[in-house]
């Protein structure tokens, strides 16, 4: 680093110095020769007093190339001192601009900071969103397969409910022909029951017609008794015959009363048959409800679902912004996005 001051006894031995190699003893060369230090103005004013000095010794032997060699220098070494002032003010303003700058960078290298917090944050705060955004992409495939799982077991409850739907119309339309049937044989074993009855009325009305007949006969003509005997014997057969139809007929009327107890049972599996239904009936409310139920959790998937959605679009918007902010304040990544591509 120079020295803030230079001696005039040192000036004068560079001088002389240079003198003695030939060369001309000008400013430049003088401070070369003291190590690059001292001011020119001071450099100047000690060479032109050594000048004087040496001037006022020789006298008037000094020729004129000597003079003129000396008003040269004295010029130069003017020139030089008015550069020197010029530099060093050019040098102060320099320095002071660059102080400014230096304060300008450690305030952009600041806020740099900042904005890289700011964005390590963001990063941070992104990779929490993109945590949350995968968690709620696994619940929202979750969703998905359990919404599959319900759309599937929905469309097996209403391939069982028509199922049940068709067995309970079909077991209506048994009830209903086993209930025609039943009013069917109940008309007609009634309808026979009577014709039989009006048949074995209408016998005995005709046997105690003959009947009476004989006994007027009898009291009448006792030279008829054979032939009455004859006569009573036939209607004895005519009773046993009525006896056998009226048999026959109550037998047939137990077999009816067999058969109608044979309907009871039908009955009771009428009944049976009712009951199941009434189960079958609850089972399909029963699944209706868990129907209204799977429909209501789906809608509350779906809205989750939504809501997750638009949470990470958010977060992406964020992020953008803040990479945009970044890239505005990073003087890197600034220089970077303005140089051209090569």
């Amino acid at each position: 680093m120079a020295r803030g001051g230079v001696y005039k006894t040192e000036i004068q031995k560079a001088r002389r110095s240079l003198l003695a190699q030939g060369k001309h003893p000008s400013v430049d060369a003088v401070r070369v020769a003291l190590g690059n230090t001292g001011s020119k103005t001071t450099i100047h004013r000690y060479l032109k007093e050594l000048e004087a000095e040496e001037g006022a010794n020789t006298g008037s032997a000094a020729s004129t190339s000597d003079a003129l060699q000396d008003l040269v220098g004295s010029l130069a070494a003017q020139l030089h001192a008015e550069a020197d002032a010029r530099i060093e003010e050019v040098r102060a303003q320099a320095a002071t601009e660059r102080q400014a700058q230096q304060a300008a960078a450690e305030r952009v290298a600041q806020e740099a900071a900042q904005f890289r917090a700011q964005a390590e944050r963001a990063e941070t705060a992104l990779a929490d969103t993109r945590s949350r955004l995968a968690v709620l992409e696994g619940q929202l495939q979750a969703a998905r397969v359990e919404a599959a799982a319900h759309a599937e077991r929905e469309a097996g409850l209403q391939a069982r409910l028509q199922e049940q739907e068709m067995y309970a119309a079909s077991l209506e339309q048994k009830h209903v022909q086993a209930r025609e049937a039943l009013e069917h044989f109940r008309t007609t074993a009634k309808e026979q029951r009577e014709q039989e009855l009006r048949r074995h009325e209408h016998q005995v009305q005709g046997l105690q017609a003959d009947l009476r007949q004989a006994q007027e006969t009898l009291a009448g003509k006792n030279h008829e008794l054979v032939q009455i005997n004859a006569a009573a014997a036939r209607l004895t057969e005519q009773v046993g015959s009525l006896s056998k139809q009226l048999q026959h007929a109550d037998q047939q009327a137990r077999r009816r009363e067999d058969e109608l107890a044979a309907q009871q049972g039908v009955r009771e599996e009428l009944q049976a048959l009712k009951s199941r239904w009434s189960g079958d009936a609850s089972t399909l409310e029963q699944v209706r409800r868990e129907l209204v139920e799977t429909r209501a959790a789906l809608e509350g998937e779906r809205e989750a679902r939504v809501a997750a959605q638009s949470a990470a679009e958010a977060a992406l918007a964020q992020r953008a912004t803040l990479e945009a902010v970044f890239a505005k304040w990073d003087p890197v990544a600034a220089a970077a996005a303005s140089k051209p591509a090569s």
